[in-house]
C-alpha cells in the first residue's frame, strides 16, 4: 500500500480493538500454523502518536510451513510482497478488507532479528514515558514538515529511532 500523504495522529484508544479484529480473521486462517500474532510499531503503544496503520507481525517456527500459510492467506486476500529488503521477514498487501482498519502484515520466523527488534522497540517504548513522548513528538513534527514525503518523513525520525535503538543495547 502506497502512503499518499503522512499523517501522524494522537493515540487512539480503537487501535487496540482494531488489532483484535484483525488477529482475529488471521487467527480463523492460520491460527493453527502459527506461535503468535503481536501487535507492533507505533500503534502498539499506548499514549504514542502514530500513522493511524496497524503494524502486525504473525511469528511462525521458521520457512517450512510458510508456503502452507501463504496459501492460506491468499484465499481471505492477502497478497504476498515478499521480503521488501528486509531479511526474515515476508510482507503481504490485501485487498477487501474494508472491515478492516488499514494494516500491515508481516509473517516472521521466531529467529528473525527484524521481530525481535519490533518487539523489544515496543516495550522499551511502553515502559518509558519520557521516550515515548519524545518519540511521539519527533514523529508529528516529521509529518508536520514532509507530508507529501514517506521518506523524508522516516529520515526526520531516524536520529531518533537510532538512540533509543542505542538505549535498548544498553
Amino acid at each position: 500500500m502506497k502512503t499518499d500523504k503522512v499523517v501522524v495522529v494522537p493515540y487512539d484508544e480503537k487501535w487496540e480493538i482494531e488489532f483484535g479484529r484483525i488477529k482475529e480473521e488471521l487467527l480463523l486462517a492460520i491460527g493453527s500454523h502459527i506461535l503468535a500474532i503481536e501487535h507492533v510499531g507505533s500503534t502498539a503503544v499506548k499514549g504514542l502518536a502514530a500513522k493511524p496503520v496497524i503494524d502486525v507481525d504473525v511469528i511462525i517456527k521458521d520457512y517450512g510451513i510458510f508456503e502452507a500459510i501463504k496459501e492460506k492467506l491468499g484465499q481471505i486476500g492477502y497478497i504476498h510482497e515478499g521480503d521488501l529488503g528486509i531479511k526474515d521477514r515476508q510482507a503481504f498487501k490485501y485487498e477487501n478488507k474494508k472491515h478492516l482498519m488499514k494494516h500491515h502484515l508481516y509473517i516472521c520466523p521466531e529467529y528473525s532479528e527484524e521481530l525481535k527488534r519490533h518487539i523489544a522497540f515496543r516495550d522499551y517504548l511502553r515502559l518509558h514515558k519520557d521516550e515515548r513522548d519524545w518519540y511521539g513528538e519527533t514523529k508529528m513534527l516529521a509529518a508536520k514538515r514532509y507530508p507529501q514525503s514517506i521518506e523524508n518523513y522516516m529520515l526526520a525520525k531516524n536520529d531518533c529511532v537510532a538512540e533509543i535503538i542505542n538505549r535498548l543495547r544498553c
